[in-house]
């Protein structure tokens, strides 16, 4: 094994917490840690999703004296039903992402809160879909692909406009197993009606239906919510930012902006930066203001703007705690309520914006993009004034800060790449020198890492010792989510860290000049994996399960992630959990979705919680892809 010296052990993040969790003692501040204890054991029924309560003749609860439901559903029916409510709910939080970008691209306008930053691609986006560009005005165009997007989520008829991106091999699969999501909203619906008592009670319709609500999220509403906010907000290229707690500044009005929508987020930036408000902060003695991120809304700005990333999911209440935080402004979607009562033991505001995510104990701003410029300014105005009430005995802010490049979308990867093609014969804006790096062995496959912390697993653990042990293997890691802040925090998206890797990936990262792990967004931005996976695909020409690539959500708690781990194995890439999808009560849901499904769509789930284990199958999984490639 290697020695990681350089870079930040899980070890030493745990030391910084404690501390900062001694802090909160002396505050009467509540912690998860404590409501973790306060909460376990966890109810076995609900872990094995054998408790059913979609009506009121129970709740009821499976057990060998009771081996059916009130109404005659089985253990298999029950879990399978629990199992697909779950996706629905995930499916339906991304996507309602997606539309409300989708909103924000119809009033853009020139001179107005949002404008049109990469017109180039809205133009691709227009071409792919039909639309005519010739002549029009951009916002005209803008507007047009934005009604045309919104219609996706209520269309009567056909499928999503999307998965014309995947190679007509995996079309042709989703079609033949009749799991080609039609529209969004409809897949959500349909999800809900057939769990309604008294209708679908077999485990292969509602898997069947799980995975087609996972693809109208992944190759939907979340395709969607990403293409259109690189549209507005710029599409990333690599820049270079800091992360970990230490990016919060003593000196400085920190605020902190958490949650998904980057609607929000761009505008908080942009005031923040606004002359104005700079002086403002220096007149209540702050020597400026600095904006850091958690959660994906830290995703979002660091690879738009080079924004400070201050952690992931668990790491929300440490902000808080270090004493030294002004404002944590959120907008929607894993967003602890606790961060209410916590913020009232220290001087920091909590600001909620959306209606969809109200809190007890937040200040209420609520937040349009019609008046999105006024929003954002009343919120850092507020942070700032906020600073004359620190208490600067309770500030600790860890020194604990790594350098990070992100913003690696699909666009930017391919960039990469032809700046070590040969320009006179080798075609541009392809995939063909990663493939031709696997071919050759020198790099063995990708890992697509995703998805959240869970107190289940020991936070950020599962995460980093995976990205070292594959890269060791010369595996590339490519991350988005709280996944690519947990690399953040240990410096492993610093290109010096490909020091670390095999010889192969060694040298793909010095040629390529890139990190060996690659920050490629937000959770919705799981999508651009999909368009990557989709286009080596096709520039190899095989489908898309035959490449040497896997999933791996080995921290996940949210429905979103199921939702996600869906729209992956439906896509054709093998997906390894490190935490059990509440099916473990039911042999039959347990052999389709770790067996079965891999006979519909050429992948499936591997659940392993297990570190080593895990990690041992995904590698040996990369490599019968090469066997059977003849590579």
């Amino acid at each position: 094994m290697k020695e990681w010296d350089r870079l930040i052990t899980v070890e030493e993040m745990e030391a910084a917490t404690e501390r900062l969790l001694e802090t909160g003692k002396k505050v009467g501040a509540d912690s998860w840690q404590q409501r973790v204890k306060n909460q376990t054991p966890h109810c076995g029924f609900g872990e094995s999703g054998t408790c059913c309560r979609i009506c009121s003749m129970g709740p009821c609860r499976i057990t060998p004296k009771a081996p059916r439901g009130i109404c005659g559903c089985d253990v298999h029916g029950i879990v399978a039903r629990n199992y697909l409510r779950f996706t629905a709910g995930g499916s339906a939080t991304h996507s309602d992402h997606g539309r409300a970008i989708c909103h924000t691209l119809y009033l853009a306008k020139e001179g107005g809160n949002y404008q049109v930053k990469d017109p180039e691609k809205l133009k691709r986006i227009a071409t792919e879909w039909g639309i005519e560009t010739e002549g029009k005005d951009i916002y005209d165009l803008a507007h047009e692909v934005a009604e045309t997007g919104l219609m996706e989520y209520g269309k009567p008829f056909g499928t999503q406009r999307f998965l014309k991106r995947a190679p007509e091999a995996r079309q042709k699969i989703w079609e033949e197993q009749g799991i080609a999501p039609r529209a969004i909203d409809r897949e959500v619906s349909q999800s809900l009606h057939m769990t309604h008592m008294g209708c679908s009670s077999l485990p292969e319709a509602l898997i069947r239906q799980s995975l087609r609500a996972g693809l109208s999220d992944g190759w939907g509403g979340s395709m969607m919510g990403t293409e259109f906010s690189d549209v507005l907000f710029g599409t990333p290229k690599p820049v270079d930012t800091n992360g970990n707690l230490g990016v919060m500044e003593k000196d400085m009005v920190n605020i902190v902006v958490h949650g998904h929508d980057p609607s929000l987020s761009e505008m908080v930036v942009l005031y923040a930066q606004d002359p104005e408000m700079i002086a403002l902060a220096k007149e209540h003695g702050a020597k400026g203001i600095n904006v850091c991120g958690v959660c994906c809304t830290a995703n979002e700005v660091a690879m738009r703007h080079g924004i400070p990333m201050a952690g992931n999911f668990l790491q929300q209440e440490n902000v808080v705690l270090t004493g030294a935080c002004e404002a944590i402004v959120v907008d929607v979607q894993c967003i602890f309520p606790a961060l209410g009562p916590l913020s009232k033991c220290f001087h920091t505001k909590f600001i909620t914006t959306s209606p969809i995510a109200r809190m007890p104990d937040s200040d209420f701003i609520e937040f349009h993009e019609e008046t999105a410029g006024e929003n954002a300014k009343a919120i850092v105005k507020m942070a700032i004034e906020n600073f004359d009430n620190r208490n600067q005995d309770l500030v600790f802010i860890p020194e604990m800060k790594t350098k990070c490049t992100v913003g690696y979308s699909v666009e930017a990867i391919k960039k990469c790449l032809d700046g070590v093609t040969n320009s006179h014969v080798d075609e541009l804006g392809t995939t063909k020198p990663l493939i031709d790096c696997v071919k050759a062995g020198v790099l063995r496959g990708a890992v697509a890492m995703v998805g959240c912390n869970n107190p289940k697993v020991r936070p950020d653990t599962f995460h980093i010792e995976l990205m070292k042990k594959l890269l060791e293997n010369d595996i590339i890691v490519i991350v988005s989510g709280c996944s690519a802040q947990a690399a953040a925090k240990a410096g492993l998206l610093d290109k010096e860290a490909a020091k670390y890797c095999g010889e192969g990936l060694k040298r793909v990262c010095k040629l390529v000049d890139i990190p060996p792990v690659l920050h490629m967004g937000s959770c919705v931005d799981i999508s651009r994996m999909m368009v990557l996976a989709a286009d080596i695909a096709k520039d190899w020409g095989i489908d898309i399960c035959q490449v040497p690539v896997v999933g791996c959500a080995p921290e996940w708690m949210s429905e979103k992630a199921v939702s996600i781990g869906n729209y992956v194995v439906a896509t054709g890439i093998e997906t390894f959990l490190g935490v059990n999808p509440y099916t473990k009560g039911s042999t039959e849901v347990e052999g389709l979705l770790q067996g079965t499904v891999q006979d519909w769509v050429g992948a499936k789930f591997v659940v392993d919680t297990d570190l080593d284990s895990l990690v041992e199958k995904m590698m040996a999984c990369i490599e019968e892809k090469r066997v059977a490639l003849g590579i």
